[in-house]
């Protein structure tokens, strides 16, 4: 067992606590007891205080092929504090307040050293069931069933344990259910918006899709100055809410009568979009994206997350004559450790505003109704508060 820095009684011990386990593809999740092991060295163990429901939780907890696996504890956007850590874990300590974050910073290969990458080399990114250093897991239930884990954060429990590489330190004055927001959704389209694109003050934006990541493109996009942030959707009272995150105009994707998207899209714009930000998940929204950007210079930032599989067909002759750049994104180009302060920076001196992504809040055991609330698309964000 690892030797752990913490006075508190519980170190060194698993933990029983509660946890909403998903047991079956697109069945409501399960609120059973589960057993937490201690944390292995370079890991830190966190009690959850409060997390909230991001689409991709969504997104595989229908899933039933691979990277699909059940019994799994989903969550990936929350706020916690430190229980205990292994050893070789320096950075933080019991009792600190962190995000755990989805992408990996070890801060010593490669594309962590570089300014050109966020995507760790050492701990890359994947769908994966287990801890990112051992591929093991952490959680059984109380058969000694092995639980799964989900994208190296698992906070749909009461306790979870994720890698040194995957925890950032916050300030503890910052309110729990907005802290906890920049662990995706924040972070992930403000990102996009001020690092990925760098979008320029009085150009012309384009956002398809205007869920929580769509929205937080549009508060990137205003904060960088962009003159016009037009909204795409198929729902027309989304409008109403996007224009306080900074949406100027919006296009009802179900009424472009005998015309394209990009057809649309090209004449508002005089030709198209300096940049286009595909929030949805869907390649064919992905190759309109591409067709609205202008020509020369128009870039088009892959966020939405696909189906597994799906494929994009793109004119090679345009992709060579168009000059235009496309480019995923993950976590909106941030680096987890070196650059989530800086934007938490942003929120304190209150040039960020977050406050309004959070439209509902439940208990813990009410999770399945933010399920309920986030599919009849009723909330942008609702927070779960494991004890309040």
């Amino acid at each position: 067992m690892a030797d752990v820095k913490s006075c508190s009684e519980t170190a060194g011990k698993p933990i029983r606590c509660r946890a909403a386990i998903s047991r079956e593809a697109g069945e409501p999740l399960v609120i059973e007891e589960i057993m937490v092991a201690p944390p292995s060295p370079y890991e830190v163990r966190i009690r959850i205080i409060c997390t909230s429901l991001c689409y991709s939780d969504i997104t595989f907890w229908k899933l039933k092929g691979p990277p699909a696996c059940f019994p799994r504890i989903l969550g990936h956007e929350a706020v916690g504090v430190v229980e205990s850590v292994g050893e070789n874990v320096n950075e933080v300590a019991a009792g600190d307040v962190v995000i755990p974050t989805f992408l990996s910073e070890c801060g010593e290969c490669d594309d962590c050293r570089s300014k050109q990458s966020n995507l760790c080399s050492k701990f890359p990114f994947k769908v994966h069931p287990w801890m990112p250093r051992y591929e093991t897991s952490r959680f059984t239930d109380l058969k000694g069933e092995t639980l799964y884990h989900f994208l190296f954060v698992s906070s749909f429990s009461e306790y979870t344990v994720v890698d040194v590489s995957n925890v950032v330190k916050i300030d503890p004055s910052i309110p729990p259910n907005e802290a906890c927001l920049f662990g995706c959704c924040v972070a992930t389209g403000v990102g996009a918006a001020c690092k990925t694109a760098n979008v320029e003050a009085g150009s012309t934006v384009v956002i398809f899709g205007l869920g929580s990541i769509g929205l937080a493109v549009a508060k990137g996009a205003k904060l960088c100055g962009a003159n016009r942030i037009i909204g795409v959707d198929v729902n027309p009272e989304k409008f109403e809410v996007a224009k306080k995150f900074g949406v100027t105009e919006f296009i009802n994707s179900k009424d472009c009568g005998d015309k394209s998207l990009s057809q649309i899209i090209k004449e508002m714009t005089g030709g198209g979009a300096d940049y286009c930000f595909e929030c949805v998940g869907i390649s064919s929204l992905v190759e309109e994206a591409f067709a609205s950007c202008r020509k020369g210079w128009g870039k088009t930032v892959v966020l939405g997350v696909d189906k597994p599989g799906a494929l994009l067909k793109l004119s090679s002759f345009e992709v060579l004559h168009s000059g235009k750049i496309l480019t995923g994104c993950l976590y909106g180009g941030l680096k987890a450790k070196s650059d989530l302060p800086g934007l938490l920076k942003r929120y304190t001196d209150k040039e960020l505003v977050v406050d309004e992504f959070v439209t509902h809040e439940v208990k813990f055991e009410d999770i399945n109704k933010a399920f309920e609330l986030l599919l009849g698309g009723k909330c942008i964000r609702c927070v779960i508060w494991m004890d309040k």
